[in-house]
């Protein structure tokens, strides 16, 4: 696979991989209230993704590689241009401003840490859990 397979990776494949990795498809504004709720045991992460942008794609791939996983970690995977009113809850209810990509880290049902874009890093989660 040549370089600008590697970058430019069709939706298939994406969803391939996606399937490999321990996410839960956040598709609906009452998972965020159930996601608050289980961040009083356990640190949650939601990763705000557009698949239709190469930065996005660039950033998911990169905490993939780096994410360790752990039962006191549970991730949720929010794709925007699917459930975009679930993007505008995520914000609204959290009240942290869109971003894409965005990381959002729950505990204790507040926001601990948010970051977009290349300070996006799967550590942070490794840290606060």
């Amino acid at each position: 696979m040549g370089l600008l397979d590697k970058i430019f990776k069709s939706d298939g494949d994406e969803a391939k991989e996606k399937a490999e990795f321990p996410w839960t498809d956040l598709t609906d504004k009452d998972q965020i209230t159930i996601a608050k709720e289980e961040s009083k045991e356990r640190t949650i992460g939601i990763f705000k993704h557009s698949t239709s942008c190469g930065i996005s794609k660039m950033v998911l791939r990169n905490f993939e590689r780096e994410y360790e996983e752990n039962e006191n970690t549970k991730l949720y995977f929010l794709d925007l241009r699917k459930h975009r009113d679930v993007s505008n809850a995520v914000a609204d209810e959290l009240s942290v401003r869109h971003e894409s990509p965005q990381l959002i880290i729950l505990q204790n049902e507040e926001v601990v840490h948010h970051a977009s874009h290349q300070d996006i890093d799967a550590t942070k989660l490794k840290d606060l859990s």
